[in-house]
């Protein structure tokens, strides 16, 4: 069985336009039809000269994932790829041989036809199987377990016991793509941490992150809260401006639609904000909605919540850095 990872950019914001177009997609450097090139020594020249900047390390890893995804990648193979926003991983079958399409997504040039199949939830999933998808390349296979755990998740089996197998190396990874493996696979680990709190921790994580933003926070009581779960303000009584409405919604995988947006911005004060956080993230309705809304509206989804956990840590109180311990590490340069 060959099941193949490739990513998305944007931190797999772009998956749902993988999705909706029917295919996976590389490379954003203009060297052309791949099909040109005999070997990856050819390719590796052309990619020199369009990034001079780059270094050998990520020059060569590139070229090494371009060759094969047009020469090792085949028609019948399965693969994923990740919808970060909402936690899950979109299951494919290969459709095509290699294309060369520039621009028909974002800055994408090299593309494989898919016939997409289902989702699989990131929570569903081993440690094992979480860990060998993290790895630093945009395409890789997946180790045989992993694969198989993926897709009996897919049909709704329970996942084989995984064992004790550590995920494939590559030589292909240089220092700046390990460093940046690493930071993507601390902010999944910290996802993680933060979908397995309950909504009500949810609920003061979010409160504690505006709190080192220099608000002060009013959480609403369990009950009915008109859609105000939090509100935030300089003076922490909604008196001083800005005052900001906060909704949030704790549901893995469900992405929340315009129907919300709508009730969240409906009858507020024309002074008011808006704040929406939402762990399963949002639809593109609902991002529409959110931009004709009467007021200012900001969606956060949980890699919003995250970066501005992360940014703002150091103000963190003990409270919000008791529900999500985190510790700085250094990288030599």
């Amino acid at each position: 069985m060959t099941l193949w990872m490739v990513r998305s950019a944007s931190g797999g914001r772009l998956a749902d336009e993988f999705v909706e177009n029917g295919l996976v997609a590389l490379g954003a450097a203009p060297v052309g039809d791949l099909s040109q090139f005999s070997d990856k020594q050819g390719l590796l020249d052309a990619l020199k000269a369009e990034r001079p900047d780059f270094k050998q390390g990520r020059l060569q890893a590139a070229a090494s994932q371009w060759i094969r995804f047009r020469d090792e990648v085949q028609r019948g193979d399965r693969v994923v790829t990740y919808d970060s926003s909402r936690r899950v991983y979109h299951v494919g079958t290969i459709a095509s041989e290699y294309r060369h399409q520039p621009g028909k997504i974002a800055d994408f040039q090299h593309y494989r036809a898919v016939d997409w199949e289902g989702v699989v939830e990131r929570d569903a999933l081993s440690s094992r199987a979480r860990n060998s998808l993290g790895s630093t390349l945009t395409l890789f296979r997946l180790p045989d377990d992993v694969a198989e755990e993926i897709l009996r998740a897919l049909s709704g089996q329970p996942a084989p016991q995984p064992d004790s197998q550590e995920p494939e190396e590559s030589e292909d990874e240089d220092e700046d793509a390990l460093l940046e493996g690493y930071r993507a696979r601390a902010l999944e680990i910290t996802k993680d941490r933060i979908n397995r709190l309950d909504w009500r921790e949810l609920e003061q994580l979010v409160a504690g992150v505006l709190r080192s933003m220099g608000y002060k926070t009013r959480v609403s009581r369990e009950g009915s809260d008109l859609g105000i779960d939090i509100l935030a303000s300089p003076d922490g009584f909604g008196f001083e401006s800005p005052r900001i409405i906060v909704e949030v919604k704790h549901r893995s995988g469900t992405a929340i639609g315009s129907k919300e947006i709508r009730n969240l911005v409906g009858g507020r004060h024309a002074s008011d904000k808006g704040l929406f956080v939402s762990t399963g993230g949002f639809t593109k309705d609902a991002r529409y909605e959110s931009e004709r809304a009467n007021i200012p509206l900001m969606l956060w989804d949980l890699d919003d919540l995250v970066q501005a956990l992360v940014e703002n840590y150091d103000n963190a109180d003990q409270e919000t850095r008791a529900l999500i311990p985190l510790t700085r590490l250094f990288w030599p340069v």
